[in-house]
């Protein structure tokens, strides 16, 4: 019987697509005369680019941008430390995060969240979308010392809340950090892919 369900992070609690530029599109207007000429809308899609949904290292594509976009050293850095300081700002749920998750813990399951990234950040994104007290384990890769797909993150999980992994439901996007990793220390795998409805989160259907 499923007793507690936990959540990866991006593209699964938060819109990060959304969050992404939203954020981008707001710092390149505050940054916009030490930008000179660079047009917003090739900033913006060379960052997403860049990106990669959140798996390449911001230092690299903020180095990227200032080698394509012909800006200098001082600019990169004070850029790549305004999306460490500014990001939380942007952070967009998917419609209807809340309710889900009150309704869950309305129906007395416990949760859980496992993210990769760094320790602060990921903790800020996590409390703009005022989500933090819902959860009685948070786990962030780098504060752990390890990252997802390793299992010792979703082991460590488990021995936190004290639940076998057949009491378990592991909720993310990531087919290979997510289902199969969760899959592989004996939860339940709930994979949440981004369709046309991308921006709303609908009740999850768990096995009994």
């Amino acid at each position: 019987m499923i007793k507690a369900v936990i959540f990866d992070l991006d593209r699964t609690l938060l819109d990060r697509d959304a969050s992404v530029e939203q954020f981008i599109t707001h710092q390149y207007l505050r940054y916009k005369k030490s930008l000179k000429s660079v047009p917003r809308k090739t900033y913006v899609s060379r960052f997403i680019a860049l990106d990669e949904q959140g798996y390449v290292a911001k230092d690299y594509v903020y180095q990227q941008l200032a080698q394509e976009l012909e800006f200098g050293k001082e600019t990169e850095e004070e850029l790549y430390q305004d999306y460490h300081a500014s990001f939380s700002q942007h952070c967009i749920s998917f419609q209807g995060l809340q309710e889900v998750l009150l309704d869950l813990i309305a129906n007395h399951f416990r949760l859980g969240l496992i993210t990769n990234g760094k320790g602060r950040f990921q903790m800020d994104n996590i409390k703009a979308l005022g989500i933090q007290s819902f959860f009685e384990t948070i786990l962030i890769s780098e504060w752990e010392g390890v990252k997802k797909p390793d299992p010792i993150l979703f082991e460590r999980a488990m021995e936190q809340m004290k639940m076998p992994p057949e009491a378990c439901v592991y909720v993310g996007d990531h087919l290979e950090n997510d289902v199969q990793a969760a899959e592989k220390v004996g939860m339940t795998a709930v994979w949440k892919r981004i369709g046309k409805r991308k921006n709303h989160w609908v009740s999850i259907p768990f096995p009994n």
